[in-house]
């Protein structure tokens, strides 16, 4: 092996180390963001709140989210005075949901001949 293919094995080595470090401090980031939102929500929820939050984390996630984004976001800018109970979750959940609720439509497609029953 010449020194020329020493050099870029090795080259091409420290860049997968530097890889993986960048990996490991993009995870630490994330364990160390998501502790202190999970430290804001205790804070700002009582037990019975803060179960609830996590039994809608586990049947819906992508809602659960919502609501930690959206409780986070109200505790940061001061517009939760005292914690939260259950009903107060509940509540909040309420009025997210009537703010983000989907409408769904159905439309008949009437134009294709060989389904259609007049023809016969």
């Amino acid at each position: 092996m010449s020194d020329d293919e020493l050099q870029a094995i090795r080259n091409k080595r420290m860049q997968e180390l530097q890889g993986m470090q960048g990996q490991q401090q993009k995870q630490e980031m994330i364990q160390q963001q998501q502790q202190a939102i999970n430290g804001l929500l205790n804070q700002v929820l009582d037990q019975q709140a803060r179960a609830r939050l996590n039994t809608i984390m586990v049947a819906k996630p992508e809602k659960g989210k919502q609501m930690e984004s959206v409780i986070v976001q109200m505790a940061t800018s001061g517009q939760i005075g005292s914690r939260l109970s259950e009903n107060d979750l509940i509540s909040l959940v309420e009025r997210v949901n009537a703010q983000t609720q989907k409408t769904t439509t159905v439309k008949f497609d009437r134009r294709r001949a060989a389904l259609d029953d007049d023809d016969y």
